[in-house]
């Protein structure tokens, strides 16, 4: 799923007019003014917070990586701590510990998601899975993902697309290795997470002019998603957002987005239509469109809106996020050569001289599991989870959460506790090698897709194309990196905070095609 992100560079663009600087100095005394009030007239114990400007409170203090600003921060001001990010009072949890009370004791009361108004526009007023607020209406459409789309035997189901999009990267490779050429692996890996996200979402991968309009939609939706908006900190200044054209443009990509959905809606219901029902490649809309026919079996309607809603979750949610796993897996290797051949060894051990990799040999692949979940461990790629928003108030740790406060886990801090975890900073999958400790949301100390009833159900998609995609690279390949007048480049780790973590440097390697 997708996270709101800020910068100091959109901050400064989005507020720095003296128009706007002098309005909200207007404004700032008289929200100085109600706070004062509403905190003379209560007496509520709130956690710890850092010190606050007027207006923007701790906005300025989050920085280009907030989930490092957020750690320092909690090194000081402790692991529950209360940050005024402009209007929204907001909560900030670093501890596996805190994490775990809140899903055994408060997980209801922490159950609702903190909307945006891009995720409210793009995703039908915000009546999606992954941004609808807790209730009925999302509890039946959760099950609905959880049963039908994303449970083991649709995963397994899909394995035809994966294979076939795999396929079509190893021989871009296969031939860039002809070639003697380097490549954009990043580029690549998130073409073919997008190829796959589209065949099994929409039922068919796109090429050409389609591809090309499919792919910029997707970027459009993730920028959209990932943007800081003045209307989500500062109510009172929504109007900066529609008079710098920033709504128009979030409109104009839902138009797009939902444009691309009718289609491939009305597509799927001329084929039936017809009365040819053996669609060659059915995706989550063929399963959605039966559930919709059939609606008596979930006791209530599915409207298109709400189909279109789940299809824009799985749309916009697994790419970014099954890209930037991929790619940072494949740059901790390549920054551990010991590491890569005992991966290696075992892929080509298990698959042996066979023609092609198949999914049940994953399975036999122990150590290569290792190596995802320490790549997921070491940089999750929601290292911010997807914020929630309390029901209710909640009394947690002794300290009183009021209700509609946005709650922020940090992922990323947590999964790097060094109570937890011996030297958290190193890339080590042989942790895991006698570790039980798995990503479904039981073990807090490992929380990359969440946990509790906002937790991400596609995990199990999710690791199957990491797995399988990682398999055939280190099957068919060895890598190296390109060479400079100094010799082999080194791999620059340095991050990106969007919508997912990403790397600020492509990572650009040569394949060399493995002779068996």
């Amino acid at each position: 799923m997708v996270l709101k992100i800020w910068s100091h560079e959109q901050i400064k663009g989005a507020l720095s007019s003296p128009f706007s600087l002098s309005l909200f100095f207007l404004v700032s005394v008289l929200i100085v003014f109600k706070f004062a009030i509403r905190k003379s007239k209560t007496n509520i114990n709130q956690p710890p917070s850092p010190p606050k400007l007027p207006i923007i409170g701790n906005l300025h203090q989050l920085g280009t990586l907030p989930y490092r600003s957020l750690r320092n921060l909690s090194h000081k001001y402790g692991n529950i701590m209360l940050l005024q990010l402009g209007q929204r009072q907001t909560l900030v949890i670093s501890s596996a510990d805190i994490a775990m009370e809140i899903m055994n004791n408060h997980d209801l009361a922490f159950s609702n998601r903190a909307q945006t108004i891009a995720s409210k526009i793009i995703f039908y007023g915000g009546t999606d899975v992954g941004f609808t607020h807790y209730g009925e209406n999302w509890r039946q459409k959760r099950k609905i993902c959880v049963l039908e789309l994303l449970s083991m035997k649709s995963v397994q189901s899909f394995h035809q697309i994966r294979k076939e999009v795999v396929e079509e990267l190893v021989s871009k490779l296969r031939e860039a290795s002809s070639n003697d050429a380097c490549v954009n692996l990043s580029k690549l890996l998130t073409e073919t997470t997008n190829n796959i996200i589209c065949a099994c979402s929409l039922g068919r991968k796109y090429g050409g002019d389609s591809d090309n309009r499919v792919k910029e939609i997707a970027r459009k939706v993730m920028h959209h998603l990932s943007e800081f908006v003045v209307g989500d900190y500062f109510l009172l200044f929504g109007w900066i957002d529609v008079l710098s054209g920033k709504i128009g443009k979030i409109n104009d990509t839902f138009r797009a987005i939902d444009g691309l959905f009718d289609e491939v809606i009305e597509e799927r219901l001329q084929i039936k239509k017809t009365g040819n029902d053996e669609i060659k490649n059915k995706g989550f809309i063929d399963i959605l469109l039966q559930l919709q026919k059939d609606d008596g079996m979930l006791g209530f309607r599915l409207s298109n809106n709400d189909i279109k809603g789940i299809l824009g979750n799985m749309f916009v949610g697994g790419t970014d996020t099954t890209a930037t796993t991929l790619e940072w897996a494949v740059s901790e290797l390549m920054k551990h050569p010991t590491i890569m051949k005992k991966a290696q060894e075992e892929v080509r051990r298990v698959v042996g001289n066979k023609s092609k990799v198949e999914e049940n040999d994953i399975n036999q692949m122990h150590y290569l599991k290792c190596v995802v979940k320490e790549t997921m461990r070491l940089h999750p790629s929601l290292p911010l989870l997807v914020p929630r928003e309390t029901i209710s108030s909640v009394k947690l740790k002794g300290y009183d959460i009021p209700a509609k406060t946005t709650v922020y886990f940090n992922a990323w801090t947590i999964q790097r506790d060094p109570k937890y975890w011996e030297n958290p900073e190193e890339f080590k999958p042989e942790r895991f090698e006698h570790n039980q400790v798995d990503f479904k949301g039981q073990h807090f100390q490992f929380i990359p897709f969440g946990f509790g009833r906002r937790g991400c159900p596609g995990y199990n998609f999710a690791t199957a194309v990491v797995e399988y995609v990682i398999a055939n690279l280190l099957y068919w390949f060895d890598w190296k990196l390109p060479e400079t007048n100094e010799g082999e480049q080194d791999i620059d780790m340095s991050e990106i905070f969007g919508m997912a973590l990403t790397k600020k440097e492509p990572l650009q390697l040569k394949p060399i095609s493995f002779l068996f």
